[in-house]
């Protein structure tokens, strides 16, 4: 697979035969598309009985067993493309485009992506063995000289891990820092304001800024932003920010460091274009199915031990890819009444099964602190409730509310043995954290309490050993990775995509050379309305075609089916060539990635 992001689909559609000449016989046949059907899995049959059949030359000598694992995952998948079920679920048929290919059909060939082609050429290199993804290995650990030549081999594993952590930053940087401090000195002097004031979180909130004329005289904007913000303003469409979370960006531009600040806050046109179309159409952009999992307003419900309460619906700043972006508003329009709120409390105190609450939002912190002890007070006086969590990013966009008064009431409802308070908050890279979130992060975990991150798989932070290097940073600051999400398949979210295949190829390639109490995350796919999907396990997912675009579809099987039969899940990716494409374009190598095509 080196260097295919370099052909031309003509080229490609050769490399396919190449790949397998047997194949281009079958489709080439004057048989029905259903006798193809037939003889093309009878040939894929064949293949997987001589790998594993030991007095075949295939398992004897001439493929590894971890080439011959890999085959069996390939013939798996392309058998997934031949069955009619799966035709008949997508709309799609690739054994038809795979007949036209071969049969030289223009129509067939203008439809076609690269993506699907690029597909198809590793699907067949793996199928007949020709992988191109594995280092030889002639080491034999065996006795002291065994050791040290593995010692010298692991080695390897870490130069390479630390020579791309060379490449990131994080917001610690001395260099950075210094930056940031200048920064935040602009920013109080353009709101004629002093250094007392920073420190105070409403003084913050006070001064979100929502408009582009505030933000570009604080900081440089490059013109897709803002074309993006100018369009998020002309359809009123809400972003906020708080001065803290403007005081990390890069005064002079965007660049490669602080791109996901920007991104994650700063509308796009496509972002903007997508909800605006949405709205138009009348359109329901809750994609996980929350209003089909709310048993009662402000409490969604997706497992038997825990539930969400959602006592408030904005934050001190709006991420872009949120997942409720469905119902967060701005923070002046944000209105829920304790009489909501009490009742909700009162569905979790009349239900015994319930022992974890999720106090999330919209950010419940964004509320003060005689509202956050009232709402304690009341889910803590639940004796059934062992467990409360409190969801909140204000560590990373406005770390000046753990203040004081925060702390004492964290102190108060946490107690050992008896009743676990925890906090859920969300990094989105390393550069995040600076010595203001830090200090955050050290006054809670002072009070003997936990801080668990859960992290979204974006385009911007998705590299190689990016989130590596974010983890290595939130576990030294006393942050636990816990949750890597896949980013939701939203199309107002297009622009942080990223295929399934990367993020588990992170887990397998990246995060499995650091040590285990660093890797704690999980990598997992929220599907709509049933809740999350591991993704590393297999039998949890599979591919059951792909488009001429290149697109992967999933059919994801829910936690809950290994207990009742339930409805799957089936999930369009985003096609492994167009994100390969997009880092070559930012500067990123392909080849550094040629494994991806291999993980399902």
């Amino acid at each position: 697979m080196r260097e295919i992001m370099n052909f031309s689909k003509e080229e490609l559609i050769k490399r396919i035969w190449v790949c397998d000449s047997e194949v281009k016989k079958i489709l080439l046949s004057s048989k029905t598309a259903e006798e193809i059907r037939n003889e093309m899995f009878h040939c894929l049959n064949h293949y997987e009985r001589k790998y594993f059949n030991i007095r075949s030359r295939y398992f004897l000598k001439k493929l590894h067993i971890i080439e011959r694992y890999k085959a069996r995952e390939c013939i798996k998948v392309f058998k997934n493309l031949l069955r009619t079920e799966n035709e008949k679920i997508t709309g799609v048929s690739a054994l038809k485009i795979l007949i036209g290919l071969a049969r030289n059909d223009n129509k067939t060939i203008s439809e076609t992506s690269n993506g699907f082609l690029c597909e198809i050429i590793a699907l067949l290199k793996g199928v007949t063995g020709k992988l191109e993804i594995f280092e030889s290995s002639a080491l034999h650990f065996s006795g002291r000289k065994g050791a040290i030549e593995r010692s010298m081999y692991l080695d390897r594993y870490s130069e390479k891990m630390e020579s791309y952590f060379k490449r990131y930053k994080s917001g610690l940087d001395a260099d950075i820092a210094e930056k940031r401090k200048k920064l935040k000195n602009k920013i109080l002097k353009y709101f004629n304001s002093s250094p007392e004031q920073w420190n105070d979180y409403k003084w913050h909130l006070r001064h979100i800024i929502r408009d582009r004329k505030t933000l570009s005289s604080l900081v440089k904007l490059e013109e897709d932003e803002l074309e993006g913000i100018e369009r998020a303003e002309k359809r009123g469409i809400p972003f906020q920010i708080t001065p803290y979370y403007i005081s990390l960006f890069n005064e002079e531009g965007r660049t490669f460091h602080d791109q996901v600040l920007r991104a994650q806050v700063l509308p796009s046109k496509r972002y903007c274009d997508a909800v605006f179309d949405n709205w138009q159409r009348g359109g329901d952009m809750d994609f996980m199915g929350e209003k089909d999992t709310s048993p009662i307003d402000l409490i969604t419900r997706r497992y038997p031990r825990i539930l969400i309460l959602k006592p408030f619906d904005s934050c001190p700043q709006i991420c872009v890819y949120c997942q409720r972006n469905w119902e967060i508003k701005s923070i002046d329009e944000a209105r829920i009444t304790r009489e909501k709120i009490k009742a909700a409390i009162n569905w979790v105190r009349a239900n015994k099964n319930i022992s974890e609450v999720l106090i999330t939002g919209g950010d419940p912190l964004t509320l003060n602190n005689q509202t956050i002890e009232w709402l304690m007070g009341e889910v803590s006086a639940i004796k059934h409730v062992e467990r409360i969590r409190i969801g909140t990013r204000t560590p990373v966009t406005l770390p000046q509310r753990i203040d004081d008064g925060f702390l004492s009431i964290l102190k108060k409802y946490h107690k050992f043995g008896e009743r676990e308070v925890c906090i859920i908050t969300h990094y989105e890279h390393a550069i995040e954290m600076s010595g203001e979130s830090l200090e955050a992060i050290k006054k809670i975990r002072n009070l003997g309490i936990s801080i668990y991150n859960q992290q979204v798989f974006t385009y911007y932070n998705s590299k190689r050993f990016e989130t590596a290097f974010i983890r290595r940073t939130l576990k030294l600051a006393g942050v636990l990775p816990y949750y890597l999400f896949n980013t939701k398949g939203k199309k107002e979210t297009k622009d942080f995509r990223v295929p399934i295949a990367r993020i588990i190829q992170e887990r397998d390639e990246e995060a499995r050379l650091q040590p285990g109490v660093v890797r704690t995350d999980e990598a997992v796919f929220n599907v709509p309305r049933l809740g999350k999907s591991k993704l590393q396990a297999t039998h949890d997912h599979e591919i059951i075609m792909i488009k001429p675009g290149g697109e992967r579809v999933y059919r994801f099987y829910p936690w809950e089916s290994k207990l009742v039969l339930v409805d799957t899940q089936i999930y369009e990716d985003v096609p492994i060539y167009t994100y390969l494409k997009r880092l070559k374009e930012d500067g990123e190598s392909p080849d550094e990635y040629r494994s991806i095509w291999y993980y399902f």
